[in-house]
Protein backbone atom coordinates (compact mmCIF):
# COMPACT_ATOMS: atom_id res chain seq x y z
CA UNK A 1 0.00 0.00 0.00
CA UNK A 2 1.44 3.31 -1.07
CA UNK A 3 1.27 6.17 1.40
CA UNK A 4 2.29 9.78 0.89
CA UNK A 5 2.67 12.09 3.86
CA UNK A 6 3.19 15.82 3.38
CA UNK A 7 4.73 18.19 5.88
CA UNK A 8 6.27 21.63 6.02
CA UNK A 9 3.25 23.85 5.54
CA UNK A 10 2.58 26.87 7.71
CA UNK A 11 2.05 30.59 7.87
CA UNK A 12 4.57 32.86 6.16
CA UNK A 13 4.70 36.49 5.12
CA UNK A 14 4.68 37.49 1.49
CA UNK A 15 8.16 37.22 0.04
CA UNK A 16 9.09 34.41 2.38
CA UNK A 17 9.95 30.78 1.73
CA UNK A 18 8.74 27.35 2.73
CA UNK A 19 9.86 23.85 1.86
CA UNK A 20 7.24 21.14 1.64
CA UNK A 21 8.15 17.48 2.00
CA UNK A 22 6.36 14.39 0.78
CA UNK A 23 7.56 11.17 2.33
CA UNK A 24 6.55 8.04 0.41
CA UNK A 25 6.23 4.49 1.68
CA UNK A 26 5.17 1.28 0.00
CA UNK A 27 6.82 2.17 -3.31
CA UNK A 28 9.98 3.95 -4.34
CA UNK A 29 9.61 7.42 -5.79
CA UNK A 30 12.07 6.43 -8.52
CA UNK A 31 9.34 4.15 -9.90
CA UNK A 32 6.75 6.92 -9.98
CA UNK A 33 6.09 10.29 -11.47
CA UNK A 34 5.53 12.61 -8.53
CA UNK A 35 3.53 15.79 -8.58
CA UNK A 36 2.45 18.65 -6.38
CA UNK A 37 -1.02 20.14 -6.60
CA UNK A 38 -2.79 22.84 -4.62
CA UNK A 39 -6.35 23.81 -3.85
CA UNK A 40 -7.38 27.25 -2.68
CA UNK A 41 -10.75 27.82 -0.98
CA UNK A 42 -13.56 27.76 -3.49
CA UNK A 43 -11.30 26.72 -6.35
CA UNK A 44 -10.50 23.50 -8.15
CA UNK A 45 -7.33 21.62 -7.36
CA UNK A 46 -4.60 22.73 -9.75
CA UNK A 47 -1.28 21.36 -10.94
CA UNK A 48 1.85 22.96 -9.50
CA UNK A 49 4.87 20.86 -10.49
CA UNK A 50 5.95 17.34 -11.41
CA UNK A 51 9.16 15.36 -11.47
CA UNK A 52 9.92 12.39 -13.67
CA UNK A 53 10.45 8.88 -12.37
CA UNK A 54 14.05 9.28 -13.57
CA UNK A 55 14.53 12.37 -11.43
CA UNK A 56 14.42 15.07 -14.07
CA UNK A 57 12.01 17.93 -13.71
CA UNK A 58 8.93 17.45 -15.82
CA UNK A 59 6.97 20.69 -15.70
CA UNK A 60 5.87 23.68 -13.67
CA UNK A 61 2.67 25.68 -13.71
CA UNK A 62 3.18 29.12 -15.24
CA UNK A 63 2.00 30.81 -12.05
CA UNK A 64 4.95 29.48 -10.04
CA UNK A 65 7.76 29.20 -12.58
CA UNK A 66 10.97 30.73 -11.33
CA UNK A 67 9.74 30.71 -7.72
CA UNK A 68 9.13 27.04 -6.91
CA UNK A 69 11.44 24.07 -7.40
CA UNK A 70 10.55 20.39 -7.21
CA UNK A 71 13.30 17.93 -6.34
CA UNK A 72 13.73 14.61 -4.62
CA UNK A 73 16.01 12.61 -2.35
CA UNK A 74 15.80 9.00 -3.44
CA UNK A 75 17.70 7.79 -0.38
CA UNK A 76 14.96 9.26 1.81
CA UNK A 77 12.20 8.35 -0.65
CA UNK A 78 11.01 11.92 -0.33
CA UNK A 79 9.97 14.61 -2.79
CA UNK A 80 10.22 18.29 -1.95
CA UNK A 81 8.72 21.54 -3.13
CA UNK A 82 10.89 24.56 -2.38
CA UNK A 83 8.73 27.66 -2.51
CA UNK A 84 10.38 31.08 -2.65
CA UNK A 85 9.04 34.60 -3.11
CA UNK A 86 5.66 33.47 -1.84
CA UNK A 87 2.60 35.52 -2.65
CA UNK A 88 -0.80 35.68 -0.93
CA UNK A 89 -2.29 33.97 -3.98
CA UNK A 90 -0.14 30.92 -3.21
CA UNK A 91 -2.32 30.29 -0.15
CA UNK A 92 -3.82 26.82 -0.51
CA UNK A 93 -3.74 23.26 0.71
CA UNK A 94 -0.84 21.58 -1.06
CA UNK A 95 -1.05 17.93 -2.02
CA UNK A 96 1.58 15.45 -3.06
CA UNK A 97 0.61 12.86 -5.68
CA UNK A 98 2.20 9.84 -7.29
CA UNK A 99 1.58 7.99 -10.54
CA UNK A 100 3.11 4.73 -11.78
CA UNK A 101 2.91 6.10 -15.33
CA UNK A 102 6.30 6.86 -16.86
CA UNK A 103 5.28 8.08 -20.29
CA UNK A 104 3.86 11.49 -20.89
CA UNK A 105 1.56 12.79 -23.57
CA UNK A 106 -0.41 15.97 -23.95
CA UNK A 107 0.50 17.07 -20.44
CA UNK A 108 -1.66 14.32 -18.97
CA UNK A 109 0.20 14.82 -15.69
CA UNK A 110 -1.59 18.17 -15.27
CA UNK A 111 -4.78 16.26 -14.46
CA UNK A 112 -5.29 15.01 -10.94
CA UNK A 113 -7.05 11.91 -12.28
CA UNK A 114 -3.73 10.81 -13.78
CA UNK A 115 -2.36 10.14 -10.31
CA UNK A 116 -3.16 7.04 -8.25
CA UNK A 117 -1.75 8.06 -4.88
CA UNK A 118 -2.40 11.15 -2.80
CA UNK A 119 -1.30 12.60 0.49
CA UNK A 120 -3.58 14.24 3.01
CA UNK A 121 -2.43 17.77 2.19
CA UNK A 122 -0.64 20.49 4.09
CA UNK A 123 -1.88 24.07 4.54
CA UNK A 124 0.20 26.96 3.26
CA UNK A 125 -0.94 30.45 4.19
CA UNK A 126 0.83 33.54 2.88
CA UNK A 127 -0.02 36.82 4.58
CA UNK A 128 0.27 40.17 2.84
Amino acid sequence: QVQLVESGGGLVQAGGSLRLSCAASGRTISSMTMGWFRQAPGKDREFVAAIRWSGGNLDYADSIKGRFTIFRDSAKNTVYLQMNSLKPEDTAVYYCAGSPATTYSDRAYYADRWYDYWGQGTQVTVSS
